[in-house]
Order: C-alpha cells, then sequence, then structure tokens
C-alpha cells in the first residue's frame, strides 16, 4: 500500500509517517518501480504501536526504546516498566506546573474588575520583571518543574 493508505489506515497522517522514517522510528520502506512508498501490514502495527506511545506523551527517544524492547522478546518487563514510571513522573510534574500557572492566572483574573478603566492587573503583572512577577514556572519548550 501506498502511504496515503497508509495513513488511513493507521491514522497518522503521512506527514508524520516521513517523520517518524526521518527520526528513525519508522524503518525507510521499499519502494516501487516509481519511487512511492511502499507499506506491508507490519508498518501500519507498528504506526499504530507509534502512535499510542505518541498518544500516552512519550517522546521519541522513549518511543524509540519502547520499541526496541517491543521488538526484542527476551527482554525483561522491569525495563518497560522503569520507562513507564519515569514517564508518567514526568506527566505528574507538567501537571503540578500547569496547576501551578492555572493558579497564578486565576488570582490574576481575580484581581481585574474587567470594566472600562484601563487599570489592569493582569497586563501590570505581564509587564514586571522576572523577579517581581508573581511566580510562574520557567517554561522551555517542555514544562519544567519550579525552581
Amino acid at each position: 500500500m501506498n502511504i496515503g493508505e497508509a495513513a488511513r489506515m493507521s491514522g497518522v497522517s503521512a506527514k508524520m509517517i516521513r517523520y517518524y522514517e526521518q527520526v528513525g522510528l519508522m524503518q525507510p520502506t521499499g519502494r516501487t518501480a516509481a519511487g512511492y512508498r511502499h507499506y506491508v501490514a507490519a508498518d501500519i502495527h507498528r504506526l499504530h504501536f507509534i502512535r499510542r506511545a505518541r498518544d500516552l506523551g512519550f517522546s521519541v527517544i522513549e518511543i524509540k526504546e519502547l520499541l526496541s524492547l517491543w521488538r526484542d522478546r527476551s527482554r525483561q518487563s522491569a525495563e518497560v516498566k522503569r520507562i513507564a514510571q519515569t514517564h508518567i513522573g514526568e506527566l505528574r510534574q507538567k501537571i503540578e506546573s500547569l496547576q501551578q500557572m492555572a493558579n497564578t492566572l486565576q488570582t490574576l483574573i481575580d484581581c481585574c474588575s474587567g470594566d472600562e478603566r484601563p487599570d489592569c492587573p493582569i497586563l501590570a503583572d505581564l509587564g514586571k520583571k522576572a523577579e517581581a512577577a508573581a511566580p510562574v514556572p520557567v517554561r522551555t519548550g517542555a514544562v519544567t518543574p519550579l525552581r
């Protein structure tokens, strides 16, 4: 099947399939005489695995590890469990950080009268220097724990 059919069957877009090949989650597939990618049932199964892992928030690196363990029939489940436990710890930290951001924003919203006056504590707080503003976690692409 071609990439469009693989995308439809797996629920993963053609663009993401190409990305997964680029980052090494998918092995380069065979090509037809016309140069089109050709996928088989095992590729669709692998795409389902990757999609489910991404839905659970695993990183590309973690998915590579999980795929390696998935293929290794002599693996120990303890290693898989360790990866999942580490990941859930990271998810809980992100949840805590997001909750702190929501609480800070809610406090600012509660302080704003939301009327016709130009005074706005939300904008005032956003305009403060970092050390004077309400504590909000530092964001670097991924949510990180507070310092």
